[in-house]
């Protein structure tokens, strides 16, 4: 018969009790280390925090400045590790299958979304393996083009852009992201026909637009606006609805005539779906706190993110959001890779 203590609970009863406390971090004063045992505070080593895009992108940008506060907040370190390819989906892929306890991920909304839609051989599924732990940041993405593309503004640049046909190619960070989804989306709105040339993250795709080997490309704003601002590359238009905070200078595209076009870009910490609820939670409360503090905030404004920070919960209502109306793009279009 299970022994009880005097207050009527079995030891099982106040193992589970400590274990409970101890996920959210903390050390009750009333547990001895008999009990305490394995039960440590989480992390209780160095954080994993994965990138599936190269150094110098979108992605890992927001990564390596949210390290360092949330490594404070951790009392452990935390570093940032990418593993480029697949559209970030090998990294969703190896934080989904991480056991260690102490893997996490930078995502964008293509890997949590839209994965398993776009290719059925995709080894992780994105609703189950994954856990949501928070929304960090929006934005639109701005169809960018070099300087010297034909057309003196927006509207003369489409005009030009409608008769050159498949003469034109577009650049993406790989089949299936959103700028890969949304520029698809956009020919049949805007009546273009460039074609796609994959590259492994933003930078390479601005120095391939630099360099002439590609026309345009739909850019998350922080990407594009230094080349902007120093001529070399012409920002023609944002996929929001209307102007985007983060990049107020930029006409939307319904305004240059292309109408009923709306996307934007996401960015969320994700961990594998094995993560204990109480350490998902503290973490995501950890994360939402860090984004909106006001250096964060500001940071991750020069970055072109207007900050969101949510729950798990509100993160999971995006995704499944985001997966509808992505998929109908994947649908409509026919999108699959080869």
């Amino acid at each position: 018969m299970t022994a009880r203590t005097q207050t009527g609970f079995s030891r099982r009863h106040w193992t589970l009790a400590i274990s409970a406390v101890m996920a959210l971090g903390m050390t009750p004063s009333w547990a001895s280390p008999s009990t305490t045992g394995s039960t440590a505070a989480w992390p209780t080593q160095t954080v994993r925090l994965v990138v599936g895009f190269p150094a110098g992108s979108s992605p890992d940008l927001t990564a390596r400045a949210l390290a360092e506060p949330l490594s404070k907040a951790l009392g452990q370190n935390v570093i940032v590790e990418n593993k480029v390819g697949a559209g970030g989906n090998i990294a969703a892929d190896f934080v989904a299958k991480s056991t260690d306890g102490h893997t996490l991920g930078l995502m964008i909304n293509g890997n949590m979304t839209i994965a398993r839609i776009l290719n059925p051989k995709v080894p992780y599924d994105p609703l189950k393996d994954l856990a949501p732990i928070s929304l960090i940041g929006k934005a639109p993405l701005v169809l960018t083009v070099p300087a010297n593309a034909p057309g003196q503004n927006a509207a003369e640049w489409l005009s030009q852009a409608q008769k050159a046909g498949d003469k034109l190619s577009y650049a993406s960070p790989g089949v299936g992201t959103v700028a890969h989804l949304g520029m698809e989306l956009l020919k049949t709105k805007a009546g273009i026909a460039p074609v796609h040339v994959p590259y492994p993250g933003n930078p390479q795709i601005i120095t391939a637009m630099l360099g002439g080997q590609v026309q345009l490309a739909l850019l998350p704003p922080a990407m594009s606006a230094a080349q902007v601002s120093a001529g070399k590359l012409r920002a023609i238009g944002a996929s929001s609805s209307g102007r985007s905070p983060v990049a107020a200078e930029v006409p939307s595209l319904s305004e240059i005539g292309i109408k009923d076009y709306q996307l934007e870009i996401w960015n969320a910490v994700a961990a594998p779906a094995s993560m204990p609820a109480a350490v998902a939670s503290r973490l995501s409360a950890l994360v939402s706190d860090i984004v909106r503090s006001p250096d964060m905030r500001s940071r991750l404004f020069q970055q072109g993110w207007q900050v969101v920070g949510s729950s798990p919960e509100g993160l999971r209502n995006r995704i499944e959001s985001d997966t509808q109306a992505l998929g109908a793009i994947i649908r409509s279009q026919k999108i699959e890779l080869n």
